[in-house]
């Protein structure tokens, strides 16, 4: 029998893992917003993110904070490079093809990090030591705070810059209709790359974060991808806030289902309320249906 204090530590479990999954599905939302695609190598992202900062703190020798920084920069280059090289020359392709080179840059990222990192999983040292808090009886990893802390600043920037900047208010007008924008003088083309380095920094700060706490190895990101999917679909496509409601759902019904019943279950919840949720919602929890396609921030 799991006590109040168990409660209390799988509540921040779920929140903790639960707000990577929204991290994620805003790096979807935003290329969605884009592009009208799914990117699928998103979670590669926070792989990749993880890694670069490993190779920095351990092989370059760089300070723990540095190096996370840089990790977040280089993966945000690789989101443009990877926006330039596969997605930009292509002459009105199809959101099928589109989708299928993502597909394909997720196997190459996972293929080159296998290489580079092998398959054994890696680490760092928590930001700020090893050492729990007790929060009401239970333990908490001090990462925890981290993650939460970081993850919920990224959050409060977004909202801020996508609302009140030129660029915020850009990508929205390309987001509610591409021709409008570019006949306005909004290079659609400017915003995709930018929408692509943006989803691939979020990715990456999603890796520095977590990779302290679980590891990280070169199979992680397709998970995490799933997750994120599930829960850009579940909060609404279109819709951020019910998207980081509908992560940090997930991630405290994994928790919780994952202690009290099996953990057998785990990598399967998010799809089974994915599928309750498109039979009995299929706009997703919290989109209207006449606000599906209006993707505001």
């Amino acid at each position: 029998m799991i006590g109040i204090d168990g409660y209390i530590q799988l509540f921040f479990s779920g929140i903790t893992i639960g707000s990577i999954y929204a991290m994620v599905a805003l790096g979807f939302l935003i290329i969605y917003n884009a592009t009208g695609i799914i990117n699928l190598a998103q979670g590669e992202f926070v792989m990749l993110g993880g890694m670069v900062a490993v190779t920095c703190y351990h092989t370059l020798h760089m300070p723990l904070l540095l190096a996370c920084f840089t990790a977040v920069i280089v993966v945000t280059i690789i989101g443009a490079l990877f926006e330039l090289t596969c997605i930009h020359p292509l002459k009105n392709p199809s959101v099928l093809g589109l989708i299928m080179i993502t597909i394909a840059g997720s196997i190459l990222f996972r293929g080159i990090a296998m290489f580079v990192w092998g398959k054994e999983e890696h680490g760092f040292p928590a930001f700020s030591g090893g050492q729990p808090v007790p929060v009401f009886g239970a333990s908490v990893p001090s990462q925890v705070f981290w993650i939460l802390g970081v993850i919920f600043t990224t959050f409060v920037v977004l909202f801020l810059v996508f609302r009140f900047t030129l660029f915020g208010k850009a990508m929205r007008a390309a987001a509610a209709n591409r021709t409008a924008a570019s006949l306005m003088g909004i290079s659609v083309r400017k915003v995709v790359l930018l929408s692509f380095a943006v989803s691939a920094g979020l990715g990456g700060i999603a890796g520095v974060v977590l990779t302290p706490m679980t590891l990280m190895s070169f199979d992680r990101g397709t998970p995490l991808a799933v997750k994120g999917f599930c829960a850009t679909v579940v909060g609404g496509l279109g819709n951020p806030a019910g998207t980081v409601i509908a992560g940090l759902m997930l991630g405290l019904i994994e928790s919780y289902v994952t202690a009290l019943v099996s953990s057998h279950y785990k990598d399967v919840i998010a799809l089974v309320v994915l599928l309750i949720v498109l039979f009995i919602r299929p706009s997703g929890l919290f989109s209207k249906s006449e606000e599906a396609k209006l993707k505001k921030f």
